[in-house]
This record gives C-alpha cells, sequence and structure tokens, in this order.
C-alpha cells in the first residue's frame, strides 16, 4: 500500500515527552478521506496512553481522537464527503461491521474490538495507529462525521469524545422535558453532560465538592448546585434524581449518590476504570430498583446525531486553545485540574 509522510507530535516512551516526529499515512483507498487536521481535542485519555498508564501502549505513540480539519482527498467511491468539507474524526477509526453490536450502530462495543483512533492496530499498514496530533489523517468514510459549519470548529473538537462520551447515556436514558438529571464533576465530561442534559430539556444539578464551581455551573445552564461534603444538601435530594452521569476519573465512594435516585433511577459511570473502593452496598439498589451502570463513547450513527444536535442547538466545548508545542505543559495543567475545560490544539502550529 502507499504510504505519504507527515509531521505529528509523539512520544518514544512513557517516560519522554511529546515531540515531532514523522509518521507515515496511507494513500486514501476507494472509501477513505483524506483530512487536513485543524484542531485535536486533548483528553485523559490521550495522556493515560502516552504514559502508559492502562498499559498496552505501543511506541512511538501518536495521541490524539478529537479531531476537526476540512477534507482534502476523497476516495472513488465516496459518497458522503467531498474536498472543502468539514469532517471530524473522533475515538474510532474501524470495527469488524457485521457483529450484532456493529449491526446495531454500537461500533463502540463491537464484540471483537474496535479499531482505536490511535494506539489500535492498524489493519491496513500493520502496527499501531497514529491519531490526532499530526497534520492529516485519512480514515474509511464510515468513520468520517460531518460537521455542521455553523459550529465553532475549535470548540467542536471536544465533542468528539466529551460530548458523546456524555451524550451517549443521556440518550439511553431517555432524558428529555421533564428528566431530572445530575452530574457528578465539573471538568471536560461534566460541563458537556450538562449542557447536553439542559439543551435535551431536562433539570439539571451539578454535585460537587467544591463550593466555587457554582457560578460556572450555573453559567454553563444548572439549575442548581450541591454540595457532596454537605449531609444536610445531601438529605435534600434524597430520591430526586432519574439520572447521575458519574465523570469523576479518579476512584471515589459512590454509595454517597446512590440515596438521590429516585425509584428505577441510575448512577452511570463514564469517567472511572476500575475497581470500586469503598464497595457497593446493595441494600439502597434493591430497596428501590436503582441501578449503577457503565457507558463508553458511542457510536458512529450516535455521534452524527449528537454533532447535529450541537448545531441546531448551538452547543459546543468551553475551550483553551493552545500550541502543539505546548502539549507536554498543557499534560502537566490537565493533572492539576488546571483547565476551563478542554484544551484544543490548533494543529496549523504543527507547520512552523
Amino acid at each position: 500500500m502507499q504510504t505519504f509522510e507527515v509531521k505529528a507530535f509523539g512520544t518514544e516512551s512513557a517516560e519522554s515527552a511529546l515531540k515531532q516526529i514523522n509518521i507515515k499515512r496511507r494513500t486514501a483507498t476507494p472509501k477513505d478521506v483524506e483530512i487536513d487536521i485543524l484542531f485535536c481535542g486533548v483528553c485523559h485519555s490521550d495522556l493515560h496512553t502516552a504514559k502508559n498508564d492502562w498499559g498496552g501502549t505501543v511506541y512511538p505513540a501518536v495521541p490524539g481522537h478529537e479531531i476537526v480539519g476540512r477534507v482534502t482527498n476523497v476516495g472513488s467511491e465516496v459518497t458522503k464527503f467531498k474536498v472543502g468539507d468539514m469532517a471530524a474524526v473522533g475515538c474510532i477509526v474501524d470495527s469488524c461491521r457485521t457483529c450484532e453490536s456493529c449491526k446495531k450502530d454500537l461500533e463502540q462495543y463491537c464484540l471483537p474490538g474496535f479499531t482505536g483512533t490511535y494506539n489500535g492496530k492498524d489493519k491496513h499498514l500493520g502496527g499501531r495507529t497514529y491519531g490526532g496530533y499530526s497534520e492529516k489523517v485519512v480514515v474509511d468514510e464510515h468513520f468520517v462525521l460531518k460537521v455542521p459549519e455553523n459550529l465553532d470548529a475549535a470548540a467542536t473538537a471536544p465533542l468528539l469524545c466529551a460530548g458523546i462520551t456524555t451524550w451517549s447515556p443521556l440518550k439511553h436514558w431517555n432524558v428529555g422535558p421533564g428528566s431530572k438529571v445530575a452530574v457528578v464533576g465539573l471538568g471536560g465530561l461534566g460541563h458537556m453532560a450538562i449542557k447536553l442534559a439542559k439543551g435535551l430539556g431536562a433539570e439539571v444539578t451539578l454535585f460537587s465538592r467544591s463550593p466555587e464551581k457554582e457560578k460556572d455551573a450555573k453559567e454553563l445552564g444548572a439549575d442548581g448546585v450541591v454540595i457532596s461534603t454537605d449531609s444536610a444538601q445531601m438529605k435534600a435530594v434524597s430520591g430526586q434524581f432519574d439520572l447521575i452521569i458519574d465523570t469523576v476519573p479518579y476512584v471515589h465512594d459512590v454509595n454517597e449518590y446512590v440515596p438521590t435516585l429516585g425509584i428505577n433511577g441510575t448512577i452511570v459511570l463514564v469517567g472511572y476504570l476500575g475497581p470500586l473502593d469503598p464497595m457497593l452496598n446493595s441494600v439502597p439498589l434493591i430497596m428501590g430498583r436503582k441501578s449503577v451502570a457503565g457507558s463508553v463513547i458511542g457510536g458512529i450513527a450516535e455521534t452524527q446525531e449528537m454533532l447535529d444536535f450541537c448545531g441546531e442547538n448551538n452547543i459546543v466545548s468551553e475551550i483553551e486553545i493552545i500550541k502543539i508545542q505546548d502539549i507536554n505543559e498543557a499534560y502537566e495543567r490537565m493533572l492539576k485540574s488546571d483547565v476551563r475545560y478542554r484544551f484544543v490544539i490548533d494543529m496549523t502550529s504543527l507547520k512552523n
């Protein structure tokens, strides 16, 4: 297969800083879309992969799965895109397309496993896939998304992960007018959960340990804020919520939120991966037919639905734009939660 070389930012090891490297992209096949990357969001998963926090990172690694850019070339069989279109790529660039999950547009749950935008098994070139911290990306049109032209391109980028990660459970649990939704944590995921739940017509509450987050939460659309360390405030919202989206990315006590669920209510974990500590107490679950669930990103059709909804309702992320040369500093700041609420890389800085 023919290839061409592009500039990228990646890392050679878990201990190394990210730096400029050259990588190869495949020349567009008949079904491929080639995209000149304009903006790429920065996700906690990028950092975890670069540092091999989850194990399994193959180096060199080029992160980035919140990609927005312009189409510069299309294969002979491509029907959905033309040169000049604004396009996006999220966390998935391929899947088996034949399993029961894929047939239901649930590529994120592909039974053999989907191909991640970075550090996935590259079916075309061998080795691993490289992400959006690069000049260009080439992706099968099935996994490329249309970006509404009215949306700010930079602020759209985080919708491809932070947006869909919170949209998918909101849709799965049928959130709409009259729904009462709570969000745990106000970061990249949490701020999108508030915006999207409010956009769907829900009454939205933020759970936070930080009273200073109240002003920001209400500016984002939250109707109320509950300080989770205040037992009186927690008791006051007992039995209220239909759905709680828990975006906290580290181990924490989920039990304190379960009593705030109504009958048949669900708390869905989208931020933390790993065993719960302290252990989950099943009594409040049984006594109210309550559920603790998990959810990961979304399928391609669902992601397009979200982008279209955001276009119709002018919903985008709150971002801070950085140059690619500042990515290592951004990672350090992200570890300190020193960003409101998502870094986005201006990828034209890579051409300098």
